[in-house]
């Protein structure tokens, strides 16, 4: 028999740190995984040696529900609005290379038990209730989220493959270091570089503030 507390799942903006509850926990999610197989050309063969080409990103795949019918607030100001951003360029944070803005990164997650970062590659919104004004009060959206991270360095997604509980972001302020983070979320200033590893930082001097720095157990 299961006890306890009901853990909401949320979904977590990065560039932000700014999380939304899931109003209702999905009744089912599901996980899409390809690979790229090539197949030459070989004469004289039926079935000729594929070669592999590496993999794609994994899926994620998920329905959520929001109603606000109760307390008569608009649903896209309350929950929807800020799901939606996900999928929309975020002009404040531009790829240092290019120049160009991008999308947020986000992290679904529910409970210790599973995580996935991931970008919003598809969300879509569907309004089915409404009060005599017009204001939306209830919402289903589908949303489809794309892994940016091997899930080597942060919890498994599967809920029955042992994922460690415990991954955290930090976002860089003015004057802090990674040996310095590295000393307060681990407790040894030398793990600076597993951070700097983890988070891909070339040159650990010059990581801009308001960098979001990710901060999975140590292996």
């Amino acid at each position: 028999m299961l006890t306890g507390e009901l853990v909401k799942a949320t979904i977590t903006n990065l560039d932000t740190e700014e999380s939304v509850e899931v109003m209702f926990n999905p009744t089912e999610y599901a996980f899409t995984k390809s690979n790229n197989w090539q197949v030459p050309k070989k004469k004289g063969a039926n079935v000729p040696p594929l070669e592999f080409n590496g993999g794609n990103p994994t899926d994620l795949k998920v329905t959520l529900m929001f109603d606000t019918y109760e307390s008569g607030e608009d649903v896209r100001k309350k929950y929807t609005n800020a799901i939606w951003d996900l999928a929309m360029v975020n002009p404040a944070k531009k790829d240092p290379k290019t120049k160009k803005g991008q999308p947020p990164r986000c992290e679904f997650r529910w409970g210790t038990m599973w995580s996935f970062k991931a970008v919003v590659a598809s969300v879509s919104a569907k309004f089915s209730l409404f009060l005599p004004d017009g204001t939306p009060v209830r919402a289903t959206l589908d949303v489809t989220f794309k892994q940016v991270e091997d899930e080597g360095l942060y919890p498994k997604q599967n809920p029955t493959s042992g994922g460690v509980p415990g991954h955290r972001s930090h976002t860089l302020k003015e004057g802090e270091t990674l040996d310095w983070i590295a000393a307060q979320e681990y407790g040894n200033a030398n793990y600076w570089r597993y951070i700097a590893e983890v988070n891909h930082i070339d040159n650990p001097f010059k990581v801009e503030p308001g960098t979001v720095i990710q901060l999975p157990p140590l292996p």
